[in-house]
C-alpha cells in the first residue's frame, strides 16, 4: 500500500516537472523587481505618523509602491547599516537584490520563474539549516492590506524579533482581521473567537503563500500554506518547485495547479487580478532579517497589473 502510494505521489511530481520543462520561458518578458532589507518596520510603523513620513498618506490611500518605488535601493542600504530601524546590524549583508520574475501559465498551472544572485555574505552566524528560502505570497484582491503593502499585510511590531515582540510569546506572520483589536504595538494574542476566524477563512480571507527551501546542490524543497492568525503549513503541497545555482545566479521555478478547488488556496482565473509580495532569505538567515518586496500585481494574459502571465 506504502509503495503504492509513493509511486502515485511520483507520477504526480514527474507530471508536474514535465509541464514545467514545456514553457518557453524565452516568449515571456522579464519583469525586474527590487527587494529590500526592512530591518524592524511594521503595519503599525507605516500607520504612525510620529514614525513614518508617509503615514498621512497611506491612511489615505496611497499604496507603498506609489510613494516609494524607485527608492529600494536607498531604503535597504539605510536599514541595513542600522542607522535605522534597525538595532543589531549584520556586518556584511546587503542592502537590497535585483530579481527578474516571470509567469506564465497553461490549461491546468500557473508558472513563476525567479533568478537572482546568491548572496556573498558568509554567515558568522547561521540562524536556519536553509542556505536560501524564497516566498511569494498572494492575493486574490480579498486582503486589501496586501495590494497596499505587499509582506506587510502580515509582519506586525508584536512579532519575533520585532520592537514590541515578548520573549516569553512566539507570534510569528498574522493578519490585522484576525484580532480583535490592534494598536501600535501590534494584535498581540487578542484572537478573535473559533468560529469568526473560520468565517473569514469561508469568506477568503487569507493569504497564500508558496515557499522554497534551497540549498546548493541540493534538490529545492517545497512547502506552502495559509496566513490568518498565524502561518498554516498545508500537510499536502500543492506547490511544485525546482532551482539551479549556476555561476552565482539562482534560477527558480515554482508552479501550483490553476484552480485546485481545495481549501486554503486562491483559484487562479482570467479576468481577475492577484496581489502578492515577495521575499527572499539569504545567507542562512530568518525572521526578519530578508529581503523583501512592496506590494505587486499579476494576472492571466491581460489586466490592469505589472506582471502579465503569458498563456503556452
Amino acid at each position: 500500500m506504502k509503495t503504492s502510494k509513493y509511486l502515485f505521489t511520483s507520477l504526480i511530481l514527474l507530471c508536474f516537472s514535465l509541464s514545467a520543462e514545456a514553457i518557453d520561458w524565452s516568449k515571456v518578458e522579464t519583469k525586474q523587481i527590487t527587494l529590500f532589507y526592512p530591518g524592524q518596520s511594521s503595519w503599525e510603523w507605516i500607520l504612525t505618523k510620529s514614525d513614518h513620513g508617509g503615514a498621512k498618506n497611506f491612511r489615505k490611500g496611497k499604496d507603498c509602491k506609489e510613494c516609494h518605488q524607485g527608492e529600494e535601493k536607498d531604503m535597504g542600504a539605510l536599514l541595513v547599516s542600522g542607522k535605522r530601524l534597525e538595532p543589531t546590524p549584520i556586518i556584511g549583508k546587503r542592502g537590497s537584490v535585483d530579481a527578474g520574475i516571470k509567469a506564465a501559465y497553461d490549461k491546468e498551472n500557473l508558472y513563476i520563474q525567479l533568478t537572482w544572485k546568491e548572496s556573498t555574505e558568509t554567515a558568522v552566524t547561521k540562524m536556519t539549516q536553509d542556505q536560501t528560502r524564497v516566498t511569494f505570497l498572494f492575493d486574490d484582491g480579498t486582503v486589501s492590506s496586501v495590494k497596499r503593502g505587499g509582506c506587510w499585510a502580515a509582519c506586525h511590531d508584536d512579532a519575533t524579533g520585532m520592537p514590541n515582540a515578548h520573549a516569553d510569546k512566539n507570534l510569528g506572520l498574522y493578519l490585522a482581521k484576525s484580532r480583535t483589536k490592534l494598536t501600535r504595538k501590534g494584535g498581540g494574542e487578542n484572537y478573535k473567537p473559533a468560529a469568526a476566524l473560520q468565517k473569514l477563512l469561508a469568506d477568503g480571507l487569507f493569504v497564500e503563500f508558496w515557499q522554497a527551501k534551497l540549498n546548493q546542490d541540493k534538490t529545492a524543497v517545497a512547502l506552502d500554506g495559509y496566513i490568518l492568525e498565524a502561518p498554516h503549513k498545508n500537510e499536502l503541497t500543492k506547490v511544485v518547485v525546482n532551482a539551479e545555482l549556476n555561476n552565482g545566479i539562482w534560477v527558480l521555478e515554482m508552479s501550483r495547479k490553476l484552480t485546485p478547488n481545495m481549501p486554503h488556496t486562491k483559484n487562479i482565473v482570467t479576468g481577475k487580478v492577484y496581489n502578492f509580495g515577495l521575499a527572499i532569505h539569504d545567507a542562512y538567515s530568518k525572521g526578519r532579517n530578508h529581503v523583501v518586496s512592496f506590494g505587486h500585481a499579476f494576472a492571466l494574459d491581460q489586466g490592469k497589473a505589472d506582471l502579465i502571465a503569458v498563456k503556452q
